[in-house]
């Protein structure tokens, strides 16, 4: 993992653009605009953003005191069809009780060439309206109208925060060009923030200060003397002057983040900047640190009354789990039993967060509730069974990595065991998890452990143990060119998590269909599969096959592709040069052990020659042996990546060994006659 180190680095060197300040604004569209067919740098690009320009200041409201307010516009170029949905535009805001923000759309108009002169079509009411994504936040939409090949949009929305302290992230990138793109901060002496970027390529930054002021406006009601005279209301104002830090980010000709193969979250690698509040010195108050470390920001998680406390509650569990323990010695029968019961009992609503949403005595009774309710109540059975379990709090692969300590870094807490072998990592929200082996979407780099005592560590969610794919097949050529044979597949650990959740709830015949589909067509009969639901045990299929489609028949000899339909893959690896790591989620071992049967009458005039390739610092191997013995043929080819996470650095050879396993995959054996 030390290039996870390396690349938190990393991300602060990057590449300076040279841009200069360009002078945009809504409503002056032109006709060359719209007369563009592609983008003159991105001719792949169906859609390219002009501009895009945001501003947010921390100003003084005399109702609310000091708020937050983003003003954002922006002017988007389709260029073809699959670039339509530009046109559907949301911004997410918060949506809780106790703290609501507001976002509203403007200036929202497409714009068309129409027999050389400019068409406008405004946003109508209903193209706009609010959503909601969970309990915590909901998002404004907007659908443009009047959408064709070539067309301009223009919108700009702001978003009001009832909060001082909350600036939002900031892309200068994204699946599309972006031909230039500003963003301004505007913030009063009395704020410190810390500005941290992370991408590859460099906004230039320009800073400076600039004089404001607030006027106060203070009312106060008198009566005359006695009481008798009429009541009148004083009017007065106090004025306040202070600095203000303007700093503007700039960005111009920001290529398309293109989705790599293997790619954890191409998010994690957009050029962009994230603002953290460090202080606030208000005028003759005592200075107030915010900016923290995280064993702070965990400890203040940890205190949370939808957290901390919940780990606490114990009565609505006991005498189950009581039962439950009965003839449970060991540590590991304990872990076992207990997180087979809450996975069992209590399903997951599919809604993410470390915050308790039901809270465990009413997800324990209803049998339903969020990551947070689940493992929360999971860490507490296994503290009362007498071992030392802890909640970790993780960012979810959809969620990103982040940078620099906040609580909203996370999205997501599971459970760990600590024991004299290190941790045992739980998640209870998914039915085929087991120990150590976590829902895909959990395998996100780092998470941070939370003890009683508010201490914390960092703990490598990454797997680390080889989840193997082991296929035993036998096949016999006939002379037409048909194969007939069988195959046993054994899966474990996370191949045996996919491949149950592959099939979970799907009809046998409908699986089989797409299997034959997938496997170039063959016919499978005898199909049957076992360890379905012993989660411990490997998954294991077994099935006997025809194919017409496996080999060919040319001048009287047979060519075979010794792996038939398991082989034959294209490389994913294509690009000249990689900016991110790739990510396989998890090591693995794929083998595979093949008896041929030669048709009689024929003899190999043409074998593959065996190979055994090793990569630097063990990162994998791939052997392949053949071996005629009679009318058999013996062949082991294992493929083998031994860590999750590839670096850049690696990736070059990676993308070699890649090329050289599938071509040696792909060679034919030649079969002639005798």
């Amino acid at each position: 993992m030390k290039f996870i180190k390396l690349f938190s680095l990393s991300i602060l060197l990057l590449l300076v653009s040279k841009v200069t300040a360009q002078e945009f604004k809504l409503g002056k569209v032109s006709v060359a605009e719209l007369e563009q067919k592609v983008h003159p740098k991105d001719s792949s690009a169906v859609a390219a953003i002009l501009y895009k320009r945001g501003r947010s200041r921390i100003e003084y409201d005399q109702n609310d005191g000091f708020i937050t307010v983003t003003d954002v516009e922006a002017r988007i170029k389709i260029y073809k069809k699959d670039g339509y949905d530009w046109a559907n535009q949301n911004v997410w805001y918060y949506n809780q009780d106790n703290f609501k923000e507001k976002v509203s759309f403007a200036d929202a108009v497409t714009y068309n060439l129409v027999d050389g002169k400019i068409e406008k079509t405004k946003l109508k009411s209903d193209g706009a309206f609010d959503e909601k994504i969970n309990k915590f936040r909901a998002q404004k939409k907007i659908t443009m109208p009047n959408i064709k090949e070539g067309s301009i949009i223009e919108f700009s929305y702001q978003v009001r925060s009832p909060s001082d302290r909350m600036i939002r992230e900031w892309d200068f990138q994204t699946s599309i060009p972006v031909n230039y793109s500003e963003f301004k901060t505007c913030i009063p002496e009395y704020y410190v923030f810390n500005s941290r970027q992370k991408g590859y390529i460099f906004p230039k930054v320009t800073t400076e200060r600039i004089p404001k002021s607030i006027l106060f406006t203070f009312k106060e009601r008198s009566t005359g003397a006695g009481g008798f005279s009429s009541t009148r209301t004083d009017v007065s104002h106090e004025k306040l002057d202070y600095m203000e830090t303007q700093t503007t980010y700039v960005s111009a000709n920001s290529p398309a983040m293109k989705d790599e193969a293997f790619v954890n979250n191409i998010d994690n690698y957009t050029s962009s900047v994230q603002h953290e509040l460090s202080m606030i010195k208000y005028p003759n108050e005592v200075l107030k640190p915010y900016s923290t470390d995280w064993n702070s920001v965990v400890k203040t998680i940890y205190e949370y009354e939808d957290f901390g406390p919940e780990l606490n509650k114990t009565g609505y569990f006991e005498d189950d789990v009581k039962k439950l323990l009965e003839g449970k010695n060991t540590p590991d029968e304990k872990i076992l039993a207990i997180f087979n019961y809450v996975k069992t009992n209590v399903k997951w609503n599919n809604y993410l967060g470390y915050n308790c949403d039901n809270g465990v005595r009413k997800a324990y009774k209803e049998k339903t509730g969020n990551t947070a309710d689940i493992n929360l109540m999971l860490t507490a059975m296994l503290r009362y069974a007498g071992l030392t379990a802890n909640p970790v709090l993780v960012s979810t692969r959809s969620n990103g990595i982040a940078i620099f300590p906040n609580r909203t870094a996370f999205n997501y807490v599971i459970a760990a065991v600590e024991t004299p072998n290190g941790h045992v990592l739980l998640d209870a929200t998914d039915k085929f998890s087991t120990p150590n082996v976590l829902p895909f979407r959990a395998l996100n780099w780092m998470g941070r452990l939370i003890r009683k005592d508010g201490t914390s560590e960092e703990v490598d969610l990454m797997p680390k143990k080889n989840s193997n794919d082991i296929v035993f097949m036998n096949y016999t050529v006939g002379t037409d060119g048909k194969v007939t044979g069988k195959t046993r597949r054994q899966s474990t650990d996370y191949n045996a998590m996919q491949k149950r959740d592959n099939i979970d709830g799907v009809k046998e015949d409908e699986y089989l269909e797409k299997l034959e589909n997938r496997l170039n067509k063959i016919e499978i009969s005898e199909y049957s599969r076992t360890n379905e639901k012993d989660l411990l045990l490997p998954m294991v299929e077994t099935y006997s096959f025809t194919g017409n489609n496996l080999c060919e028949v040319i001048g009287g000899k047979i060519y075979v592709s010794p792996m038939l339909f398991f082989g034959g893959g294209k490389n994913p690896f294509k690009q000249e040069v990689r900016e991110y790591p790739v990510d396989f989620g998890f090591p693995f071992t794929d083998k595979y052990n093949i008896t041929v049967k030669i048709p009689e009458g024929y003899a190999p005039e043409v074998l593959p020659q065996p190979v055994v390739l090793n990569m630097a610092d063990n990162l994998g191997s791939f052997k392949f042996n053949i071996v005629n013995s009679g009318d058999l043929l013996q062949i082991s080819i294992q493929h083998q990546i031994n860590e999750a996470i590839v670096s850049t650095e690696q990736y070059e050879m990676l993308k070699e060994y890649y090329k050289t396993m599938i071509a040696k995959e792909t060679e034919k054996i030649v079969l002639k006659r005798i």
